[in-house]
């Protein structure tokens, strides 16, 4: 009767230690990304804004006004930068059209943000603002990096209300005094190919 436990932890501890190498090779094979689709202009013109985009929603998750201000006017001047790269979509004249529809759009949002002094004006500018960007990196199929597409049912009086993020981690920058951790991501942009 040993014999069978201890043959039988030893196949245990064998099949579990070969499992746990496999797994462990498997997990550290680096992935490498592809030659993206777009320039290398375009790529830095608008991973700029897209940094600059973060920067805007962490200033509203700490509501810092001077700050959400002067992030919305460095992020202006970020998209009339990008739309300039959006003669880099040539293959296809109606994505740079629309890409350039949003890209007016998001400006006109910014300067809403600038003007506004009422934080939840601001907010529900912002809002408007996240979801152009959303549309926009659809729509370019920005491929060098993963962008969160996240959501808040209980924004703006349980009207609820979207924000990108460069992170699945949850942050709020609609209430981030009282529900810093609510929402959940709806979607992941990836255009990236290995």
């Amino acid at each position: 009767m040993n014999k069978i436990l201890v043959l039988t932890g030893f196949l245990f501890l064998v099949a579990c230690g070969g499992k746990d190498e496999k797994a462990a090779v498997a997990d550290t094979t680096p992935k490498t990304l592809a030659a993206s689709a777009h320039s290398d202009s375009f790529n830095l013109a608008f991973g700029k804004l897209l940094d600059h985009y973060f920067e805007l929603k962490d200033q509203f998750i700490a509501e810092n006004d001077t700050l959400i201000a002067q992030k919305s006017v460095a992020l202006i001047s970020d998209v009339a930068e990008a739309a300039v790269e959006f003669k880099d979509l040539k293959n296809d004249s109606t994505v740079a059209s629309t890409a350039r529809s949003y890209a007016v759009s998001i400006s006109s949002e910014l300067k809403s943000i600038v003007s506004e002094t009422d934080r939840e004006e601001r907010r529900k500018s912002f809002q408007t603002v996240s979801e152009q960007m959303y549309d926009l990196i659809r729509t370019v199929k920005y491929d060098r990096t993963i962008v969160y597409h996240q959501y808040c049912p209980m924004a703006f009086n349980d009207a609820g209300a979207f924000w990108l993020s460069n992170s699945s981690d949850i942050r709020n920058p609609y209430l981030p005094k009282k529900m810093l951790t609510c929402g959940e991501v709806k979607d992941s942009l990836d255009f990236r190919k290995f």
